[in-house]
């Protein structure tokens, strides 16, 4: 979320119930009168895995592929398999294959979020 989207929330959260409603009432009209924007997502670029990938070059690999998806987004989960490579010795391959299905993941969500 952008610094203003977490302000937004914060004052959001911190309004009664009624001021709340007013809120998004306020922001729904500001919304219906903005511009239309098309919202337009990029297709997965085809960049291949190659046969010995580290999980570092794996996750550039991805970042490359699915340029469409906020990084934060994926910083925790992609920390925790990093974390169970490097800490428990989780093998590579099985950590990219965990990561490939995330970013795929992250990618149908934002689909689904534009529909």
């Amino acid at each position: 979320m952008t610094q203003s989207a977490n302000r937004i929330s914060d004052i959001f959260k911190s309004l009664p119930e009624d001021s709340q409603k007013t809120l998004l009432e306020f922001a729904e009209f500001l919304q219906s009168k903005a511009p239309e924007i098309k919202k337009e997502v990029l297709q997965p670029l085809d960049i291949p895995r190659p046969e010995e990938e580290s999980v570092i070059a794996g996750i550039k690999r991805l970042n490359k592929t699915y340029p469409m998806v906020q990084r934060e987004s994926l910083l925790n989960e992609t920390s925790n398999l990093m974390m169970q490579h490097m800490m428990s010795g989780k093998p590579a391959a099985d950590v990219i294959d965990e990561l490939e299905a995330l970013f795929e993941q992250k990618y149908q969500q934002l689909l689904e979020s534009i529909q």
